[in-house]
C-alpha cells in the first residue's frame, strides 16, 4: 500500500502539471504569468488534496478488505496448524474445519482430512497387522514347543507323524513370511515386475487349467467362458498375473460347497479389460466387502481367511493388480448369494 501511495503520487506531481499547464496555454494563451501561475498553483493544490483524500480512503478500504481476508484465512489456517499438531503427536483422528474459507482452503483442507483419514487407516491396519502376524505364529510355534518339550522329557518319540507336524508347521511359518514380504514389497512398487503383451485368453485358460483338479476334487464346477475379449492383450507380467487368478480362483473354490459352480468371464472395450470371477458361494455381508482386501481381515465368514495360508491372498492380489495400474473390486448380494471380483487392466497399445 506504501509502495502504491508513493508511486501514484510521484505519477500525478511529475505528469499532471505539464499536461495542465498545456491545455492552459491552448484555452487562454492571452493569460498573464501572474493569472497562469494561480491557476496551475489551484490545480495542483486541487490534484494533491483530492489524490490524499482518495489514497486515505483506500488505504482504509484495504485495512478493512485485509482484516476481512486476513480473519478468513486465519481461522482455517489455525484449524490446519492444530490438525497437523494433532497428527504429529499421533492422533489421527483430528480433522480440519474450514467452512466458508473459499474453494482453495476448502480443497486443501479436504486433501489434508483424506490424508489423515488414510493416515489413520494405515495406522489401524500396522496394528491389526502386527496384532494377527503374532496370532498367526503363536499357534504353530506353541505347537513346535509343546512338541520339543515331549520329546525332550521323553514323552513323544521321533517319528513319521512327528516329522510331519514340524514339516507343515515350518511349511506355513514360511509361507506367511514369503507372503507378507510379497505384499509389502507390491504395496511400496517393489516387486519385481517383467511386462510383457499377454494374451487374456491365454491367462485365463492357464489359471482354470491349474486349479481343476483341485476344484474336480472337491466336486465344484469350473467354467472359463471364451469370449472376444480372449484375443485382446494387456501388458503386465504373466506371471504376477497368473498369480492374481490363482488367489482368486482358490478363495471362490475355498468358499464354494460341493455341488457350486465357479465361472470366469472376460469383457473388452477399447481401454481396458474386465476378468470377472463368479462363484455360488457363501457371498458376503455388506460390513464386510469393504474390508475383504485387507490384511488379515476377520469377519463371521471373512473371505480371506484361509486355514491352510497366511490370509492375505487377496491382499497381495490387490497389490499386484495395482502395480499394473489396474483395479480390483468386489460385490455381492448378501449371504449365501455367491461373490463376484472383478479385475480391470488396461489394454496394451503396443
Amino acid at each position: 500500500m506504501a509502495a502504491g501511495i508513493v508511486t501514484a503520487s510521484v505519477v500525478a506531481a511529475v505528469t499532471g502539471p505539464p499536461i495542465f499547464h498545456e491545455h492552459l496555454l491552448q484555452a487562454a494563451s492571452t493569460a498573464g504569468g501572474s493569472e497562469m501561475m494561480h491557476v496551475e498553483e489551484a490545480f495542483r493544490d486541487a490534484s494533491l488534496i483530492s489524490l490524499g483524500v482518495a489514497l486515505v480512503i483506500a488505504l482504509v478500504c484495504a485495512l478493512v478488505v485485509t482484516y476481512y481476508v486476513n480473519g478468513r484465512l486465519q481461522r482455517p489456517l489455525a484449524s490446519l496448524t492444530e490438525a497437523a499438531d494433532e497428527m504429529g503427536r499421533g492422533h489421527y483422528e483430528a480433522r480440519a474445519e474450514v467452512d466458508g474459507a473459499g474453494p482453495e482452503l476448502t480443497s486443501l483442507a479436504n486433501a489434508f482430512n483424506s490424508m489423515a483419514a488414510q493416515l489413520g487407516a494405515t495406522e489401524d491396519t500396522r496394528r491389526r497387522l502386527l496384532s494377527d502376524v503374532a496370532h498367526e505364529m503363536r499357534t504353530p510355534v506353541a505347537t513346535l514347543g509343546a512338541y520339543l518339550d515331549g520329546l525332550e522329557d521323553g514323552v513323544t518319540d521321533w517319528g513319521p507323524e512327528t516329522a510331519q507336524l514340524f514339516r507343515a508347521h515350518n511349511d506355513r511359518l514360511a509361507r506367511l513370511c514369503d507372503d507378507i514380504g510379497m505384499v509389502s514389497r507390491a504395496e511400496e512398487g517393489r516387486l519385481p515386475m517383467a511386462p510383457a503383451p499377454v494374451r487374456v485368453g491365454d491367462l485365463l485358460h492357464a489359471a482354470a487349467r491349474q486349479a481343476e483338479s483341485a476344484f474336480d476334487a472337491k466336486g465344484v464346477g469350473l467354467e472359463a467362458r471364451p469370449s472376444p475379449a480372449w484375443d485382446v492383450a494387456v501388458r503386465a507380467d504373466r506371471e504376477r498375473l497368473g498369480q492374481v487368478m490363482s488367489n482368486l480362483l482358490s478363495n471362490a473354490l475355498r468358499h464354494t460347497p460341493s455341488g457350486g459352480q465357479v465361472t470366469v468371464t472376460a469383457r473388452a472395450t477399447t481401454q481396458e479389460v474386465r476378468v470377472v470371477v463368479a462363484d455360488t458361494g457363501e457371498g458376503l455381508t455388506p460390513e464386510q466387502l469393504p474390508h475383504v482386501f485387507e490384511r488379515f481381515y476377520r469377519g463371521d465368514s471373512a473371505r480371506t481367511r484361509d486355514d491352510r495360508g497366511s490370509g492375505i491372498g487377496l491382499t497381495i492380489a490387490k497389490a499386484i493388480v495395482d502395480a499394473h495400474d489396474g483395479a480390483i473390486t468386489v460385490s455381492s448380494d448378501g449371504p449365501g448369494q455367491g461373490a463376484r471380483f472383478v479385475v480391470t487392466l488396461p489394454v496394451t497399445t503396443r
